[in-house]
């Protein structure tokens, strides 16, 4: 496997990179993106990343001329709650996509520029609609939803963490072994038990902030839980409250998939990948 690293719309474009690209691909996979916090202070880089450059892998995907399979990592951002459109109390694979972010709005195109390549056969599209996930590896990011990795991650490896929003707040949130099984799902179920063209609801575990840090002083003590600062910002707390807490995940339950059973568990899962040796070290 060759990785290539880059402008994704530009490694894309044949007058820059050739037309080889993608060729012999049966399955691809695009995970990249803008995220949430940093699609909502620059539009024109969410445009550029989110919505050109899946437009440029669509149409690369589609002159390879092979029909191949392409997961799609979709967003529950693409969900929002609004005075003429109410979020219902748990989403579910028939609740009409209504965001309310940048990030959101270029998900929901993204789905459905790939449900029309379905339509027309030049592709098998597959997009999965990703909670927030907990607990991320590596360095912060600019994601809304970040803090819910930060505020674990960060105490466990003796650094103070800063929540932007209120112990009160519910979240959706799945562990990344939990991810990465759903999207290998959407890359290997059949056309039957996928089941249509819409985008497939992710299961997640739904928490409070408060309940995490609760998690947090079971698994690893007080003086840890201690180095979380709670400190809200009005623009993260409006974003987050913004997106649905309650997932109903029927398509991803009848393809096998399940949420995480707790978070006590996803804490040890990462304290386990993080230790030299583990998943998360190489």
């Amino acid at each position: 496997m060759t990785a290539i690293q880059g402008d994704l719309a530009q490694l894309l474009d044949p007058l820059a990179s050739g037309p080889d690209t993608l060729s012999g691909a049966d399955v691809v996979f695009h995970l990249a993106a803008a995220v949430s916090g940093e699609c909502e202070t620059d539009f024109d880089l969410g445009i550029r990343a989110n919505l050109r450059a899946t437009e440029a892998l669509l149409a690369s995907c589609r002159a390879l001329g092979t029909n191949p399979v392409v997961v799609f990592s979709s967003s529950l951002a693409v969900f929002g709650d609004s005075a003429d459109h109410p979020l219902p109390e748990a989403v579910d694979d028939q609740t009409l996509p209504n965001p309310q972010t940048s990030y959101g709005a270029q998900k929901a195109i993204g789905e459905q520029l790939l449900a029309d390549y379905t339509r027309k056969g030049f592709l098998r599209g597959r997009a999965l609609r990703l909670v927030s996930i907990s607990v991320r590896p590596g360095r912060p990011n600019a994601a809304a939803s970040g803090f819910m990795s930060g505020i674990i991650r960060e105490p466990l490896a003796g650094q103070r963490a800063i929540c932007p929003v209120d112990r009160a707040t519910e979240v959706a949130l799945a562990s990344p072994g939990k991810a990465m099984a759903g999207l290998l799902c959407a890359a290997t179920a059949s056309e039957q038990a996928w089941g249509g063209r819409s985008a497939v609801n992710l299961p997640a575990l739904t928490i409070s902030v408060a309940e995490m840090a609760e998690a947090l002083t079971r698994v690893a003590g007080s003086e840890v839980s201690a180095l979380i600062d709670w400190s809200p910002d009005p623009d993260v707390a409006r974003m987050v409250a913004s997106w649905p807490a309650r997932v109903r995940a029927g398509r991803a339950a009848r393809l096998g998939l399940t949420p995480d059973p707790d978070f006590d568990s996803i804490i040890r899962m990462h304290l386990a990948e993080s230790r030299p040796g583990g998943n998360g070290s190489r």
